[in-house]
């Protein structure tokens, strides 16, 4: 079942200005429910612009983009979605204002007018979703905690609010190795046992290609490419995204003849393919030569 379904959909940032800019330009796109979709490009290629529409937050000014089965040019509808749609902003923890951290997570709770046995449930849950032990940490200054720990208590706090959709823009921006790995891994889990749909935002893919199931790349607006993850790595993405190391050399010896495939998700795999292929051309009594 579809959960988004954007059908040519463009935005322009100042319309009629001489410093209008063109920040989605025919997008179309579809998003699988429970599924894991990587939005991948460089900075300024439209990623948050079109993050952004799928709350509401800004509307098309052309084409048609469905979200949960309803248009997100309906207003009244519009005002449903930030329940509906979970939208992580880069940084959040810089957004965190509560005394604790229960206070955090409950206070978009208590304006949907919840009971405190649902909120308490909610908090606890959430917090457990994110692999911290409310019992721990219910009590602290969310400003007292790690800088990844604060990033998980952010997402907490909208997981509480049970989103159907889960939008995460750069959420691995400014962390360590081990603080990026527990929150992609975090969200894995989370889509994985709950089926919740992921979206997350980033412009390097070296560190989404196992978790995701699809991969979408944007390029000044357009989608350059999309489709599942080693099919997209096939293609020819040129600076359209930071590659992991290992697939930028597949892509340097596929340029200089070499008949590689590129698809490969892994150092293991990459070096596997190189293998297989200067066997094959020395079976065959070609030039095995690393190029030039």
């Amino acid at each position: 079942m579809l959960v988004i379904e954007a059908r040519e959909i463009s935005y322009t940032y100042h319309p009629g200005a001489s410093h209008a800019k063109k920040a989605l330009d025919g997008i179309t796109l579809t998003v699988e429910r429970g599924e894991f979709l990587s939005l991948v490009g460089a900075n300024g290629s439209g990623k948050s612009t079109l993050i952004q529409q799928l709350n509401g937050l800004l509307l098309p000014e052309a084409g048609e983009l469905m979200v949960l089965g309803r248009s997100v040019a309906d207003k009244g509808y519009r005002e449903q979605l930030w329940q509906k749609v979970g939208l992580v902003f880069q940084f959040p923890e810089q957004q965190l204002f509560e005394g604790t951290v229960y206070d955090e997570l409950a206070y978009g709770l208590k304006n949907m007018g919840l009971a405190k046995g649902e909120i308490d449930r909610r908090v606890q849950e959430a917090l457990l979703g994110v692999g911290i032990e409310p019992a721990g940490v219910s009590g602290q200054s969310p400003f007292s905690l790690s800088g990844g720990m604060r990033r998980r208590v952010a997402v907490a706090s909208i997981l509480a609010m049970e989103p159907e959709i889960l939008v995460l823009d750069e959420p691995t921006a400014g962390l360590d190795p081990e603080g990026s790995s527990q929150i992609l891994e975090t969200v894995k889990r989370l889509q994985r046992e709950k089926g919740i749909t992921v979206i997350l935002v980033s412009h390097c893919l070296n560190e989404l290609i196992l978790f995701s199931d699809r991969i979408a790349v944007l390029e000044k607006g357009r989608i350059k490419a999309q489709g599942k993850v080693r099919e997209v790595l096939s293609g020819t993405l040129g600076e359209a995204v930071i590659l992991p190391e290992y697939l930028n050399v597949l892509t340097d010896l596929r340029e200089k003849g070499w008949p590689v495939h590129c698809g490969q998700l892994t150092l293991e795999e990459a070096a596997a393919e190189i293998e297989r292929v200067r066997n094959r051309l020395g079976n065959q009594g070609g030039a095995c030569r690393w190029p030039e």
